[in-house]
């Protein structure tokens, strides 16, 4: 797996994102900046509703903020970017893992890893490699024509994972992707993404709200009142 983007990889600059509830204005990112770096493990923490997921989203182009700029190393402002130029950033730099997995359950192992790829333009063969590849990566070899019911819901993440990975981004973005799973198997994913940083230089941005998460990443940012703090090792 390539690392291609120079330091400093992500670069926020005054982000504000609001909604409204109930005829209330709620100011969940308030004019926040922050860096990034190339191949840094950051844990995003903060209590329900206090932005950690609407940053999350900003950042893989899910979701659109106010104002601001979220600047990608390489590659611009995404905040900006034309559909085309934000099609080429999901499909190139950013991928995700969610708490749910988000897996389609008639589709086998093999099938939902697949998926991202039917959005480029590889060629057979070598979307045949890539899958093969990203699930041996997360340890599934020899599983890729299981299907979700058939497979535990550490597996299931692991499949979740190799979807992600398969493009090769630089960037993951990581949802509470322990939240619905039990502590053992929670620390098995967890070394697998610190593999993924470490050993791939993969940069990773984590969502969590278990405390004993922190131990994982060198940056911690925490949200409240729509500002950031960050504490570093």
């Amino acid at each position: 797996m390539r690392a291609y983007l120079v330091e400093p990889m992500i670069q926020i600059r005054s982000l504000t994102k609001t909604f409204t509830k109930n005829g209330e204005k709620l100011v969940v990112l308030d004019h926040i900046d922050l860096d990034i770096a190339t191949g840094e493990f950051v844990m995003l923490l903060g209590e329900s509703g206090s932005g950690k997921t609407t940053l999350l989203n900003i950042l893989g182009s899910i979701d659109t903020a106010d104002s601001g700029e979220v600047l990608i190393e390489g590659f611009g402002d995404i905040l900006s970017a034309s559909d085309k130029r934000l099609s080429e950033y999901r499909n190139r730099v950013v991928g995700h893992i969610f708490q749910t997995f988000n897996l389609k359950k008639i589709y086998t192992a093999y099938a939902n890893v697949k998926v991202p790829l039917l959005f480029g333009t590889v060629s057979v063969r070598d979307a045949h490699d890539r899958i093969m590849r990203a699930l041996e990566r997360v340890g599934l070899a020899g599983r890729e024509q299981f299907r979700p019911p058939e497979l535990s819901e550490g597996q299931c993440q692991r499949v979740a994972i190799a979807r992600a990975i398969v493009n090769e981004p630089p960037l993951l973005l990581a949802d509470e992707p322990t939240g619905n799973l039990d502590p053992k198997t929670a620390r098995r994913i967890m070394e697998l993404l610190v593999s993924l940083n470490q050993d791939d230089g993969v940069t990773l941005l984590m969502v969590t709200h278990d405390v004993s998460m922190l131990e994982y990443a060198k940056k911690t940012v925490s949200l409240e009142g729509g500002r950031v703090t960050v504490r570093e090792k």
